[in-house]
């Protein structure tokens, strides 16, 4: 029977194998104490094994709450768990459940991360993935050679669906390829989502029509279930191509729900991500988290950007995109979503460090905030990314592009 394995990171003051099986047992058939009912044979079907533990250094000082030590030392180990599919079949809130669940609340760990998820062949055949993807996101735009450059409406919140729209027509002309609501943003009380929706769909349509390039709006339905299948069929009437969901909030299951329906790019939003991973010793890493949201069938997902605004560093980014564009069974790959304080500076550091173009380069106020506009905004992240593929440094691609020495001189100190 085929087996799922998952790769922690864990901090202890017990015995690292007397933690490992602890974390096995509670994850699986066992509990605190032998139960009747626990047979040889139940164990040996489904409970979890301990496959792997690789030592690594001691501290003094506990990461988290937890047992203490009667030594003094805490023991870091990376270990490798696997269970047999027939705990959970492809179920995947079990499954999580089962990966993580419990185990954060277990008082022999002062520290656990859940690093990394080997997972079946069959759940290729089970699970579609993405549906759209880089291939999907690249044809609806039209873009084939070069990042899709995108922003995000702001002010976050409090603009008219008239604004809203007339701010998505600026854009469109510039040459914008996505633009989306904000994650604060659904459906507020002078932004109808209804009456946004048909406000901007007009514009992108109008647009559409006269230039043959239909911008991709990522409409956030992030809501109940009823309400966000609702809201999806709103968007499939009015033409438009994309619907962003905030995935941390509604939850796998929900937006499994809305990636079925199979008609609209989904924009997998990650807010909430720092709870989850900020520490270094509890949650979970990207390369584990991307494969729950892949199974699920997002098609575009956040990875923060290069020399960004949060707490993350480059190297965790760039960790992350590569982590999205490792093939995963025989879906599309999902797209990353550069952000975060992102202008065309960041475009060269980024393109030394993937070497790739398959992003969604979000940047807000690097757009809007550009001396000559919007406008000149989105064309100076065009020539940024031609610079840097090109190989031109910052400094020489500020002397070859007129819009991007406006940004250099506008953001580049910042």
């Amino acid at each position: 029977m085929e087996r799922i394995t998952a790769k922690y990171y864990i901090e202890t003051p017990y015995a690292l194998e007397k933690a490992a099986q602890v974390l096995a047992g509670e994850q699986s058939s066992g509990t605190f104490v032998a139960v009747p009912g626990e047979t040889e044979e139940l164990k040996q079907r489904f409970a979890a094994r301990v496959e792997r533990i690789t030592s690594l250094e001691s501290v003094t000082e506990p990461a988290i709450p937890g047992a203490t030590s009667k030594d003094g030392l805490y023991h870091r180990a990376n270990i490798e768990v696997s269970w047999s599919i027939e705990n959970f079949g492809y179920n995947l809130p079990v499954m999580v459940s089962t990966l993580q669940g419990n185990l954060y609340e277990i008082t022999q760990f002062t520290g656990l991360k859940l690093m990394d998820i080997e997972l079946p062949p069959s759940y290729g055949e089970h699970f579609t993935g993405p549906r759209f993807g880089i291939a999907g996101s690249r044809k609806s735009v039209g873009v084939t050679d070069r990042p899709l450059i995108g922003t995000i409406i702001k002010p976050s919140i409090g603009m008219s669906p008239q604004q809203t729209a007339q701010l998505v027509k600026t854009l469109a002309e510039a040459g914008i390829d996505f633009i989306k609501d904000d994650e604060l943003l659904s459906s507020s009380a002078n932004s109808k989502f209804e009456d946004r929706v048909d406000a901007i769909m007009n514009v992108i349509n109008a647009h559409a029509d006269k230039t043959g390039k239909k911008v991709m709006y990522a409409f956030n339905i992030s809501d109940e279930v009823d309400s966000m299948l609702s809201r999806y069929d709103y968007i499939v009437k009015a033409g438009g191509t994309c619907a962003m969901v905030s995935i941390n909030s509604v939850g796998l299951s929900a937006t499994k729900k809305i990636c079925d329906q199979d008609q609209l790019v989904i924009h997998g939003h990650r807010n909430g991500w720092g709870m989850l991973n900020r520490h270094p010793l509890l949650g979970i890493e990207f390369p584990a988290y991307q494969k729950l949201w892949r199974l699920a069938g997002v098609d575009q997902l956040h990875v923060n950007g290069i020399q960004n605004k949060f707490w993350e560093s480059d190297d965790s980014v760039v960790k992350s995109i590569e982590a999205c564009l490792k093939p995963l069974f025989k879906g599309q790959t999902v797209l990353p979503v550069v952000s975060s304080g992102q202008w065309g500076g960041q475009a060269f550091e980024t393109y030394r460090r993937t070497q790739t173009t398959d992003l969604l380069y979000m940047a807000g106020g690097g757009i809007m905030a550009h001396p000559d506009g919007p406008g000149g905004g989105v064309v100076a992240l065009q020539q940024a990314w031609e610079g840097a593929v090109n190989g031109l440094t910052l400094q020489d691609a500020a002397k070859q592009y007129p819009e991007f020495a406006k940004s250099v001189e506008k953001f580049g100190t910042k």
